[in-house]
């Protein structure tokens, strides 16, 4: 054999051991492949098995919300809750909580406009803020009411008011009379707020003082909320109230030329007198000429009418006048005269102490309080004798037929009349809630039970 042909065998052998460790290499691979690939499979099944059971394990808890108050995220810091003792001054606590005295007066001075410190009250929440309690308090927050807070920023050196947002929404309230208003309202989970309210709509129509049983009211109006909570009563938007076979209809109406109740036919409920000047009071002594004085012992002239009401009760002035008098005498104790105008003058004997900022002089509005329920002077307890001079004569003011107020304006009548229908037919529709108290019976059993009855 040739050269040649020596090559070309030694050649093809070489070739086929090479091919031969290649395929065992591919066999060898594929195997390892196979190997790997079911194991992974497997791992993977058992993975996904795992991760299934830890998403139902970790379904079972509930994802915490941070608690965010006052606009700050609480969870960040040391919080402290306390209220305003008595006597206490915001120096006093502020110090305690290692804030500097100088940046207290800064504070304090700078931003008294915003927030005036002597009208913290006893009694009031307040919350600091912090991140170390080895140091200055980082926040003094403050509530002087549920509408709003006050944030002293001492890292900042700033003072702000700020308003809570409040969600309005319309609500309904009835009920009938058993013993009296204010025991109806309670009983029905309404406010005295609520209270107040229905009478200042009514007032003018209505003499709350000669309320009977049976007699019954209706209201639509808006109720204040803060955070999903209720925390006020806003606007009465309409009222009726039926006194035995008498019905009053309010329906309060504003444009941007005045405001108020006004009844059926457009007219103003309000009067230019209201008809009492205490709230939630009892005429205890009417108007007498034989009155046979308390204190005194003998019979004298009674030319008033006296309210009785809890000592401090807000007195308010009746009508728009001037202030001609404000004095003390040892029968009337501390009074207030007031000129409304060349016809009308009244009178509040046996006050506690005067309202700030009534002197002889002031012009007062109808409705402001001028002074405060007491018994100083010829009293056996706290009320307001209210006396009322008509051309310098002292009259019984609940006889008078006092003047009309200010009527609305003919244009503006057909807007009003969409909106009186609209309440109407609101409150037509709202049925009465009779709260009756059910006695104990012979076996002992008692309950009460809420009822309601058609119109």
């Amino acid at each position: 054999m040739d050269k040649q042909g020596n090559k070309t065998e030694l050649g093809d052998s070489l070739l086929n051991r090479i091919n031969a460790k290649r395929l065992l290499f591919v066999i060898a691979a594929g195997l390892g492949c196979s190997i790997f690939l079911h194991f992974a499979v497997q791992n993977f099944r058992q993975s996904k098995a795992a991760l299934k059971d830890a998403k139902i394990e970790l379904g079972s808890f509930k994802v915490v919300e941070p608690m965010i108050k006052y606009g700050f995220v609480m969870d960040t810091f040391m919080i402290q809750e306390q209220v305003i003792e008595e006597n206490e001054f915001i120096s006093d606590i502020l110090t305690s909580y290692k804030v500097d005295y100088m940046d207290i007066e800064h504070m304090v001075t700078e931003y008294k406009e915003v927030f005036d410190v002597r009208t913290l009250r006893a009694g009031k929440p307040y919350t600091i803020l912090n991140t170390d309690t080895t140091t200055a308090a980082d926040y003094f927050i403050y509530e002087p009411s549920v509408y709003s807070y006050i944030v002293f920023d001492f890292k900042n050196k700033t003072v702000e008011r700020i308003e809570h947002p409040i969600e309005k929404r319309i609500e309904t309230a009835s009920g009938v009379i058993e013993t009296s208003l204010w025991n109806t309202m309670v009983d029905n989970g309404l406010s005295y707020e609520l209270t107040a309210k229905m009478e200042d709509a009514l007032a003018w129509s209505v003499d709350f003082h000669y309320i009977q049983k049976d007699d019954r009211f209706k209201l639509i109006y808006e109720r204040h909320y803060i955070e999903g909570e209720p925390v006020g009563v806003g606007e009465i938007k309409g009222a009726y109230y039926k006194n035995f076979d008498n019905e009053y209809y309010a329906f309060y109406y504003e444009n941007d030329k005045h405001s108020g109740f006004y009844d059926e036919e457009a007219r103003p409920m309000k009067k230019a007198f209201l008809k009492s000047p205490v709230q939630y009071s009892r005429i205890s002594s009417g108007f007498n000429l034989r009155r046979f004085h308390p204190v005194l012992k003998r019979r004298k002239a009674h030319l008033g009418t006296d309210y009785a009401a809890p000592r401090g009760t807000p007195i308010r002035a009746v009508a728009d006048g001037v202030v001609t008098k404000r004095s003390r005498s040892r029968g009337n104790g501390n009074y207030v005269k007031i000129k409304h105008d060349k016809v009308y003058q009244t009178q509040y004997l046996h006050m506690n102490g005067f309202a700030k900022g009534v002197n002889v002089g002031t012009h007062v509005k109808q409705g402001q309080t001028i002074g405060y329920v007491g018994s100083t002077g010829l009293a056996t307890g706290p009320h307001v004798c209210f006396r009322f001079w008509k051309n310098g004569r002292q009259v019984n003011h609940l006889r008078e037929n006092l003047p009309p107020p200010e009527s609305m304006p003919a244009v503006d009548i057909p807007l009003f009349n969409v909106v009186r229908d609209s309440l109407k037919t609101e409150l037509d529709k709202i049925e009465f809630k009779h709260f009756r108290k059910v006695v104990e019976n012979e076996v002992g059993v008692t309950a009460d039970s809420l009822q309601t009855t058609n119109p």
